[in-house]
């Protein structure tokens, strides 16, 4: 085994480029809490603060999940279920990220220091979910929801309310596209018993759901740039989301999946950069 075997592999095993679908939002977060560029000793900590907590949460995730990902055809090949890494390698793997994530929040405003149990409950809870309800999608957007309303109390000690509403705009983001991830596994979940909205509501069922999160994202959006002191450049950043999120819908459609990788992963990644880089424009 190579030296860089044990590194990919964790690289893989927490879908490190994923990470652009939240991080973007955090910075969101960061950049309209002050109306415009937070310091560089913030901005460090609030995205290794990320780095970690993504990490934690897909380790904690996979490890879960291991036996549920053995049974899948899908996912049978992940790194746990495989065999290309062991459980107690992965366990320290999370173990490191939670430091990493526990070092980073304690450098930023002290409001985070006694809210950091928050998300690492959402982390341990979610992967549990599945198995109990089809409100699982939810929490998982809930959870990731709280990247911009942690990265504005991590610089400014206080979570307006408009920060709550960027925060349900990214929750409903996740959520819906979560909706139409589950149709990929919606034989294999009714086998073993797991619960989504496609279980429970079946195909079109997830696409009504996944479409009125959507709406939701956009709607809160538009709340929170009503509350904020935003110019013409925000506008246009929810102008783009809005369009994007229109395009992801048009590539797929009950009963034809075949574009759903990259109406749900590639779009979404270009999303959430495109509407960080017009919030940038405008605060700048």
């Amino acid at each position: 085994m190579t030296a860089l075997a044990y590194p990919a592999r964790f690289y893989s095993l927490v879908k490190f480029e994923h990470t652009i679908f939240a991080l973007p939002f955090a910075y969101v977060g960061a950049f309209l809490a002050v109306s415009g560029v937070p310091s560089a000793h913030d901005l460090v900590w609030i995205t290794v603060a990320m780095v970690g907590a993504r990490s934690l949460a897909m380790g904690l995730n996979r490890l879960i999940d291991a036996g549920l990902d053995a049974r899948n055809p899908r996912t049978a090949g992940r790194e746990l279920p495989s065999g290309l890494l062991s459980p107690p390698a992965v366990v320290a793997f999370c173990a490191a990220s939670l430091a990493v994530f526990l070092i980073a929040v304690f450098q930023l405003d002290p409001l985070v220091h006694w809210l950091w149990p928050i998300p690492v409950a959402g982390f341990v809870i979610y992967p549990y979910l599945k198995r109990w309800t089809w409100l699982c999608h939810f929490w998982l957007g809930a959870v990731d929801g709280l990247a911009p309303i942690g990265a504005w109390a991590a610089i400014t000690g206080t979570i307006p309310w408009e920060a709550w509403a960027l925060g349900g705009a990214v929750a409903l983001w996740v959520a819906g596209f979560d909706c139409f991830y589950a149709l990929l596994d919606l034989e294999v979940d009714r086998e073993q018993g797991l619960q989504s909205v496609a279980t429970r509501f079946g195909e079109k069922g997830a696409f009504r759901a996944g479409r009125l999160c959507h709406v939701g994202t956009v709607a809160l959006l538009v709340v929170a740039g009503l509350g904020l002191s935003v110019g013409v450049w925000y506008w246009v950043g929810v102008a783009v989301v809005a369009g994007l999120l229109a395009y992801e819908h048009s590539l797929v459609r009950p009963g034809d999946l075949r574009r759903l990788d990259t109406a749900f992963f590639t779009m979404n990644g270009v999303i959430s950069v495109a509407f960080f880089v017009c919030v940038l424009l405008d605060v700048l």
